[in-house]
């Protein structure tokens, strides 16, 4: 069969009419528009970002002691506040928490940790218990639930799928590059089904693609005179896209993205370094950039890792760890540090003890920015009321 004749629509069964998830459908431009919906999006820093080197507790003698070699030097740190400052490459972010915009959640894990990147990542990316294998993401599920009544969906910029958007519903889309959307031509593309359901399932879910891809188009159309400088690096390209989109005013609730090399188990100092050069930069940018614009308030940026490293340092650099902090930008949240600082005096097998349980921080994000019941997708753990 010839692709144009696939993708062509013939009015055959359910009386001509064709029931598709509606995707990412475009509202008018949301610029100004303060009634507009809130927006989550999510970094995820894969390899297991070293928390203690990220959120530095420059005041415990403990933290030099276990890292005489790669631990930041106190005159180094930025912007001290109880003991605790950020790493010096992250001069913008120290920033974005003078000003309030800025919350910290110390110690965050689950119980029962595993060291894993693969099973680690999949717990957080599906908020189950660590002996407890879930085939949809948190994400997945919430939209599930949110989309009868409205058109909502997810966008993931990366070069694969994330399980914590994975639904038993064709709610989201998974892109690399936006550029080749952006040269897509989808003008005539549409829809014939068959009498094979496997087929038509397939089909349908190409076309829900197809429609998706024309309605980022609009989108970026919409916005093309809007653009903000953004410096230049991966992380901060397709958060400058996001950007575009959410001012576009594609109707996605949730975007993801993701920005590798934590796993620093060698040079430590130079890799981190970079790592977190890489992501002051992209986020600084992007904050800038919905401020700019009003809409740093409907706006929540929530950065995370699937683990924090190992107290010790291993001479150059560390191994895996359990508990560290998470980031979270905009939204109105209140600028706090939740949480004690780490105790490196109380120690399980070498590791920090979590304090808060990762599934509270989702838990916030879907009450607080959507008004949603966390316990509908199994998550019902107590909400943070100090984030927002």
């Amino acid at each position: 069969m010839e692709r144009r004749e696939f993708l062509q629509l013939t009015a055959t069964g359910m009386g001509g009419l064709l029931v598709l998830p509606q995707f990412l459908t475009a509202q008018n431009l949301v610029l100004g528009n303060e009634d507009a919906d809130n927006v989550l999006i999510f970094i995820q820093l894969n390899g297991g970002n070293d928390g203690l080197n990220t959120f530095i507790p420059f005041d415990d003698p403990l933290y030099y002691h276990n890292r005489p070699k790669i631990g930041i030097p106190k005159n180094e740190v930025i912007n001290a506040i109880n003991g605790l400052g950020f790493h010096p490459a992250l001069k913008d972010l120290a920033k974005i928490s003078q000003e309030g915009n800025l919350s910290i959640v110390q110690n965050v894990g689950y119980p029962n940790p595993n060291r894993s990147h693969f099973r680690s990542q999949e717990i957080w990316q599906t908020a189950s218990d660590s002996d407890q294998y879930v085939d949809y993401g948190w994400l997945g599920r919430f939209l599930d639930i949110q989309c009868k009544d409205e058109s909502l969906a997810s966008l993931n910029i990366d070069s694969i799928d994330n399980l914590a958007l994975k639904s038993q519903k064709n709610t989201g889309l998974t892109v690399k590059d936006l550029n080749k959307i952006k040269r897509y031509n989808t003008a005539g593309n549409e829809l014939i089904l068959s009498d094979n359901p496997q087929l038509d399932f397939v089909r349908k879910l190409q076309y829900a693609s197809l429609e998706g891809m024309e309605e980022i188009n609009k989108a970026l159309e919409r916005t093309q005179n809007y653009s903000e400088s953004y410096v230049w690096n991966p992380l901060s390209r397709n958060l400058e896209w996001i950007a575009k989109l959410i001012k576009g005013g594609l109707n996605s609730k949730i975007y993801y993205t993701s920005l590798s090399g934590f796993d620093t188990h060698n040079n430590q100092k130079q890799l981190h370094q970079k790592q977190l050069t890489t992501l002051n930069d992209a986020v600084y940018s992007f904050y800038r950039d919905m401020k700019h614009n009003n809409l740093l308030s409907r706006v929540t940026l929530v950065v995370f890792s699937e683990f924090g490293r190992r107290v010790k340092e291993n001479g150059n650099g560390t191994d895996h760890g359990t508990a560290g902090p998470m980031m979270i930008i905009g939204g109105n949240t209140k600028g706090k540090i939740i949480g004690n600082n780490p105790n490196m005096a109380q120690l399980d097998q070498g590791d920090l003890i979590f304090e808060t349980d990762f599934r509270s921080v989702y838990a916030t994000l879907l009450k607080s920015k959507f008004n949603f019941d966390p316990s509908l997708i199994n998550i019902k753990n107590d909400v943070l009321n100090e984030i927002f």
